[in-house]
């Protein structure tokens, strides 16, 4: 596969709707053309851009940001597995 250059505006739509989407987030880098991988690291620098995970910050403030986004992920996962436990009994 070639490396292509993919405009800003063009990654964040990619990042936003791989955030809002109720699948997974590597079925919606397949269905835009894009390795899993790529829309990862998309997905990351925005994180880290939203929690302000600048290079400006000390390492104790990065620290700090990135356990506060571990505790998000951890939540928002059990909720899915929640979600899809209960999804998974009433489909019959």
């Amino acid at each position: 596969m070639s490396n292509k250059k993919y405009s800003k505006s063009y990654k964040l739509d990619a990042v936003k709707m791989a955030l809002s989407s109720t699948g997974s987030q590597a079925k919606v880098a397949r269905e835009l053309g894009l390795k899993e991988n790529c829309l990862y690291n998309w997905i990351s620098k925005y994180r880290g851009e939203v929690l302000g995970t600048h290079h400006d910050m000390t390492p104790e403030q990065e620290l700090a940001a990135l356990k506060k986004e571990v505790v998000q992920l951890r939540q928002e996962r059990e909720i899915l597995k929640k979600a899809a436990a209960y999804f998974a009994q009433h489909q019959a």
